[in-house]
């Protein structure tokens, strides 16, 4: 078993280039929301991508990539709460600020929520929502709201907000596969997050050859610990498949 993955990881590493282009669409409020769209085939189901605070859909433009190759179109969305990495604008942001419409984390659940509808018109299959951080954690609270979401991916999620428990109350009852992890650090406190909910579909994870990082970026090359993820996420993914 893990000689396939090991296939499948060296597969990943590989630089292979797929259709990307940036749209727009309108969020719940008609603020536009700014994403890249990665395509590989339209018959292929979708993982939606949402940055943590103070980032862009440039969060994404490493690993993007590496989602397409296990399968998956990707969206990856600018929140209306966040502002820039990998030399990446937060558009969706800046449309935000213009307007001077609120830009706090529990803000942006709406632009989450638009994506998933605008995927969901792209794609007649059950989607998948990665989040990273606070946006970890309103993909957690959404994924109740939407029959077609097929499973969450969370990495760093948290009681972020101005409510106690919000989260970990929130979530309770929640019966679709889910994949968290988190730093070494994290790692108890996530756990708590998840303790309401049926500990069959959970899959949570904490590195061992280091301490890791905080959110989605645990993915990137430059992370010495983001082979154990892969590694843990390739396992979920072949699972959600079976």
């Amino acid at each position: 078993m893990r000689k396939i993955f090991l296939l499948i990881f060296i597969n990943l590493i590989i630089t292979q280039l797929y259709a990307q282009k940036t749209i727009t669409f309108p969020s719940l409020d008609k603020l536009p929301i700014t994403a890249d769209l990665y395509e590989s085939k339209s018959s292929d189901p979708f993982i939606l991508l949402f940055h943590q605070a103070g980032y862009s859909r440039g969060e994404y433009r490493e690993t993007a990539e590496k989602f397409v190759k296990l399968g998956y179109n990707c969206l990856a969305v600018d929140l209306r709460s966040g502002d820039e990495v990998n030399f990446v604008k937060n558009k969706t942001a800046e449309a935000a600020n213009d307007r001077k419409l609120p830009t706090d984390y529990f803000d942006a659940k709406q632009d989450i929520q638009a994506a998933i509808e605008y995927a969901l018109k792209l794609s007649d299959k059950p989607v998948i929502i990665l989040g990273s951080s606070y946006s970890a954690s309103l993909c957690l609270i959404l994924a109740k709201k939407y029959d077609k979401i097929k499973a969450v991916i969370a990495f760093s999620p948290g009681e972020y907000f101005n409510y106690a428990h919000l989260i970990r109350d929130s979530i309770e009852g929640l019966d679709i596969p889910i994949f968290a992890a988190s730093s070494q650090n994290e790692y108890p406190y996530m756990k708590e997050l998840f303790s309401k909910i049926n500990q069959n579909n959970l899959s949570l994870f904490e590195p061992n050859k280091g301490i890791g990082v905080h959110g989605s970026k645990a993915l990137w090359e430059n992370n010495k610990t983001s082979n154990e993820y892969w590694l843990a996420l390739m396992m979920f993914f072949s699972q959600l498949k079976n």
